[in-house]
């Protein structure tokens, strides 16, 4: 396997990133591509989509051994089930897949083609193995069941972030910061209202609690 690309993201760290691709829309992340595979021909044909399919490398979080088992974060990390069910980065080949939007393919002289996408869940500099198109007609299925993921409730928090907070971060990463956040990204065992947790984002470090649904942004720097 060969990596062809790195991901250029606002998340210098796992935390806080979403948990699947697509939560977030209104995050802004790009492929730039590793000096040779560069060829403005391997995307010929590309911007007739609007979609793209990501195989990338768990980077972050690769491991020595494997269990057969993960705590999924829909079931609170209380509940066990088989890692073959879930998307756990802990997994025998550490491989994710995530399905963004194609914002914008570039053409830059520093990093020669670009592509700028809409949605995607992985770490700044995330090896990038593939790229593929998504394809309505065979990878939608609008009848698809969900398994245990549509009896897990919903993580949705409302998202208290003052306006002189707010206004620190640049004009066109509030939205996704705090789209981010409503997705509650603590880990789901940790359940201590008055703890703060800071999430590194766009070169800005967001201080937060939560208490019950109601997530409180309580410093930017």
């Amino acid at each position: 396997m060969h990596i062809i690309a790195r991901m250029k993201s606002d998340f210098p760290t796992k935390f806080g990133i979403p948990r699947q691709s697509g939560l977030a829309d209104s995050l802004r992340s790009t492929i730039v591509f590793d000096p040779e595979y560069r060829n403005p021909d391997a995307l010929r044909g590309l911007e007739g989509f609007s979609h793209l399919w990501i195989l990338w490398h768990f980077s972050g979080a690769v491991r020595q051994d494997w269990s057969p088992t993960v705590r999924p974060p829909r079931l609170g990390g209380n509940a066990r089930m088989g890692v073959f069910a879930t998307r756990s980065p802990f997994r025998p080949n550490a491989i994710g897949l995530s399905c963004v939007k194609i914002v914008e393919i570039e053409a830059t002289k520093a990093h020669g083609t670009v592509i700028h996408v809409a949605g995607a869940d992985l770490m700044d500099g995330t090896p990038i193995l593939d790229i593929k198109p998504y394809i309505p007609y065979c990878d939608s299925h609008p009848e698809a069941a969900g398994g245990f993921t549509e009896s897990a409730g919903s993580f949705l928090l409302e998202v208290v972030f003052p306006e002189e907070l707010l206004s620190i971060l640049p004009p066109d990463r509030r939205d996704a910061a705090i789209q981010v956040l409503s997705h509650d990204p603590r880990p789901s065992y940790q359940k201590d209202a008055e703890r703060i947790y800071g999430m590194a984002f766009a070169g800005h470090d967001i201080r937060f609690r939560v208490d019950g649904k109601t997530l409180y942004v309580t410093d930017v720097t």
